[in-house]
């Protein structure tokens, strides 16, 4: 019979490769919406992505070679804001991602009918960055900018992304054309949609109960890094009859993968629920508007 240790080893020996799993598979399903949809049908993207696409337009350059150039000096730049697994999972999504990109530049689809290519790009590419985040990595680029802005600038992580990707989308009209741009931006949306859904589903809200003896240093770090309100009530369990600290905590659906890392982080046994909030109303959410 397995000890608990083994047990343990095993299980995360599990995780580690269903992980890599996730992000190899989002690698590949990423460089499938870049080659196959928005290349040969001369779209834009945002971020780094968007940046290897005009080089390649203009230049000839390969996006397989621009992406683990640029992706591997903003990682460089940025690692100090991810913990070391996330850089390391990061790292092996980019070097994914440039040798698919590689790999699959001859599937090509081209229409006349650009809105489908926008939208398919959008679909496969916010699915691909999904399951690359649900692994514990990253797609580096822009989203390590966002960070550096909100640790320096306090500017909102998301608005800081829509800064960055806005800042080659727009322009990048002058490239592939005015009309190709605004299709660009349809994709984006679609993109964030289909990795909103990816990573939390259709609720936008959730109510979280935490219940762990490292409860003081887990709410210490969500406070600091992602600055919602927490509540503690004093509970006791029924078989011990000790006293236990119970954290409740309202977040967004885009705050819900940093929440799950931060308890992970301090205490891997934490009793963790997650339910869908019905409708929230209070400072940081929908403000109640009454008449009388």
């Amino acid at each position: 019979m397995a000890s608990p240790r083994e047990k343990g080893d095993t299980f995360m020996t599990k995780k580690w490769v269903f992980d890599f799993g996730k992000i190899i598979i989002g690698a590949f399903v990423f460089s499938l919406a870049v080659n196959v949809f928005a290349l040969p049908n001369h779209l834009g993207e945002g971020g780094v992505t968007g940046l290897t696409m005009i080089l390649y337009y203009t230049l000839g350059l390969a996006p397989a070679l621009t992406t683990l150039i640029f992706n591997g000096i903003l990682l460089i730049i940025g690692y100090k804001f991810l913990d070391r697994l996330t850089v390391i999972l990061t790292i092996v999504a980019i070097t994914f991602t440039s040798l698919f990109l590689r790999l699959t530049e001859s599937i090509t689809f081209s229409t006349d009918q650009t809105i489908i290519a926008a939208i398919s790009a959008g679909m496969l590419m916010g699915f691909g960055m999904g399951l690359i985040m649900q692994g514990g990595g990253t797609t580096a680029g822009s989203a390590i900018l966002a960070k550096i802005a909100n640790k320096y600038l306090g500017w909102n992580t998301s608005y800081a992304l829509l800064f960055f990707d806005l800042i080659v989308v727009v322009p990048s009209a002058f490239i592939i054309g005015f009309q190709n741009m605004l299709f660009t931006i349809v994709s984006l949306y679609v993109s964030t949609k289909v990795l909103d859904f990816i990573l939390e589903g259709f609720n936008p809200k959730k109510s979280v109960t935490i219940i762990s003896d490292q409860y003081e240093a887990i709410a210490k770090e969500v406070d600091l890094k992602i600055g919602r309100g927490i509540t503690i009530f004093n509970g006791e369990g029924y078989y011990t009859k000790q006293g236990k600290k119970i954290l409740y905590i309202v977040i967004s659906r885009q705050q819900l993968l940093p929440l799950t890392k931060i308890v992970n982080k301090h205490d891997e046994k934490a009793f963790f629920i997650i339910n869908d909030a019905q409708s929230v109303v209070g400072e940081g959410f929908t403000k109640q508007i009454t008449s009388e």
